[in-house]
């Protein structure tokens, strides 16, 4: 109601270029252009850099010159998720309800609970949306609705739910045919594009680990007759750095990007199919070398590896839910560690043998 207390976003945002004066007080309105500072903070976000702070501040905000009739359409604060949304609505007016779901996307808040009935009903509730809209609708993502149940919403704030598309790209044509979807618009898909964008920030995720097992590799790969030996690390080097970065490769490129061919539908068995023919490759550039415990040492560490970054892409993946995640998890994992110990003791073993 009027000089009601509502909580609103900063207007400071370098995203904001001005605001609308409404009942509850003022709203910030912002661009459908992304500007170079946009792109940029995405480009850096796909690298895993500033992931968990690229947040938007939650709250209500405007498109073009909305008015008590144009569409409400909720989202994320994660801002690569607002960014996606604004950015569809060129030559619209409208109203964008960001709920917080502490810098994460749509569909995985809604597996963990943060976009979820409670901050929506929340959210409607601080933002002053009563006095803002008369239609009473609110046009969610279908992505979020595990974690949304529609009729608390309704009861608790008085707004019915309408779902949208899966993908923002379709807004538009879904606003344009009266808030109806198409059953193109309900289909959930995964391409080849929408995997490859994600591989830097999953590559990112396990480079350390990478420069870890390749670091370890070096320094352990002189103990052998006389206990340590430089020239002996040296020459088993490239056995084992190979083994650490085939590993990330194969786990967080290659298996993403042949996931659909790829059998078996655990993530760590794909990753673990594309692991063993990383092994090959090893064994087959690194055979002259003649040493096999030191190529088996490796074989088992793309294995484990690329078992172990490919299930990782499970988190990014629209192919799996939270409880298909952490049943592979706990299947597969005690065999992943397995796989380490065995490949520490291979390449222990290749000092001497």
């Amino acid at each position: 109601m009027p000089g009601s207390k509502v909580t609103r976003p900063r207007l400071d945002q370098p995203f904001v270029t001005g605001s609308i004066d409404t009942l509850t007080g003022t709203v910030p309105v912002v661009p459908v252009e992304l500007t170079w500072r946009d792109r940029r903070g995405g480009y850096k976000v796909r690298w895993g850099i500033g992931r968990y702070t690229y947040t938007v501040d939650p709250g209500l905000y405007a498109v073009g010159s909305p008015t008590d009739l144009s569409p409400v359409l909720v989202t994320a604060n994660y801002k690569l998720t607002f960014d996606a949304l604004r950015r569809t609505l060129t030559g619209r007016d409208a109203w964008i309800l960001v709920l917080d779901t502490r810098g994460i996307n749509v569909w995985c808040a809604a597996g963990k609970g943060t976009f979820g009935t409670a901050e929506l009903v929340s959210r409607v509730k601080s933002s002053g949306l009563a006095q803002v809209v008369s239609h009473g609708v609110l046009v969610l993502p279908q992505l979020g609705a595990t974690g949304v149940a529609a009729h608390e919403v309704r009861r608790g704030t008085g707004f019915r739910v309408l779902w949208g598309p899966v993908r923002a790209a379709d807004l538009p044509a879904f606003l344009d045919a009266g808030s109806r979807a198409t059953a193109e618009m309900r289909t959930v898909t995964f391409p080849l594009r929408d995997r490859l964008v994600l591989i830097p920030v999953e590559a990112a995720n396990v480079v350390a680990l990478a420069l870890a097992v390749a670091a370890g590799a070096v320094v352990t790969g002189g103990i052998g007759p006389g206990w340590y030996s430089v020239a002996r690390a040296l020459e088993r080097a490239p056995i084992g750095i190979a083994a650490a970065f085939a590993a990330i490769i194969a786990g967080t490129v290659v298996a993403p990007a042949l996931l659909p061919w790829l059998p078996c539908r655990m993530f760590a068995v794909k990753g673990a199919i594309v692991g063993l023919a990383a092994a090959l490759l090893i064994d087959l550039v690194f055979w002259s070398a003649g040493a096999p415990f030191s190529l088996a040492a490796a074989g088992v560490v793309a294995v484990a590896g690329a078992s172990f970054a490919a299930m990782n892409f499970t988190g990014t993946s629209t192919f799996t839910s939270l409880h298909g995640v952490e049943k592979e998890m706990r299947l597969v994992m005690p065999w992943q560690a397995l796989g380490a110990v065995l490949a520490v003791g291979l390449w222990i073993a290749g000092g001497w043998l």
